[in-house]
């Protein structure tokens, strides 16, 4: 699961265990990427904390589905084939149509957004590759291009804050060699009108 130790939820206690039923699924399932932190229960909760405000909180605009397809560009740009497969599961679903989202991942995996997103998704994946492969080299003409392709300011700052916490938690998986190993594929914590909801269906 990963090449560090690791508290399974029946093995978890204090405030380890109550973390954990925040965080699990059916069957008491824990992913294991939120598995990794479990020698470091306060790091659990900040890594929770931040995923459930970057993609799954009321507050942001973008669609959802959007966002989780930024997650599924970030990680394979950063080759981390678990979150590619978790994140690209939860955005068919949110998708509702599995053939579009196959030929998405098909062009995503090709590194060419263009051949099936509009002009307005090409240009989020356009600033999610420079910001995950090029950091140093960003100009505010990056943001430039994505008020011109429509994006609002509010909506700009929730790409940034996507394509972030995918670089932060790719590093977190390649890092300790976390796999999916036992996971259950694609649930993330959908309740977003409650950001203190951290429970995966």
């Amino acid at each position: 699961m990963t090449w560090i130790a690791t508290v399974s939820f029946q093995g978890a206690v204090g405030k380890l265990k109550d973390i954990y039923k925040r965080v699990s699924g059916p069957d008491n399932n824990v992913d294991n990427i939120l598995m990794a932190h479990s020698l470091r229960p306060h790091t659990l909760e900040g890594h929770m904390a931040i995923y459930k405000a970057v993609l799954h909180h009321y507050g942001n605009e973008l669609p959802k589905w959007l966002l989780e397809l930024l997650g599924v560009y970030v990680s394979l740009l950063n080759k981390c084939d678990y979150c590619v497969e978790h994140h690209f599961g939860g955005f068919s679903r949110l998708l509702g149509d599995q053939e579009k989202a196959d030929q998405i991942r098909v062009a995503l995996e090709a590194d060419q957004p263009e051949d099936i997103l509009d002009i307005r998704e090409t240009a989020a994946c356009r600033y999610a590759k420079k910001l995950t492969c090029s950091p140093g080299d960003m100009a505010e003409q990056d943001i430039s291009e994505l008020r011109e392709a429509g994006f609002k300011e509010g909506e700009i700052l929730e790409i940034n804050q996507v394509v972030a916490y995918f670089s932060y938690a790719n590093r977190t998986v390649l890092g300790l060699g976390v796999n999916v190993d036992g996971d259950v594929i694609g649930l993330s914590p959908n309740a977003s009108t409650d950001p203190d909801d951290w429970s995966h269906s």
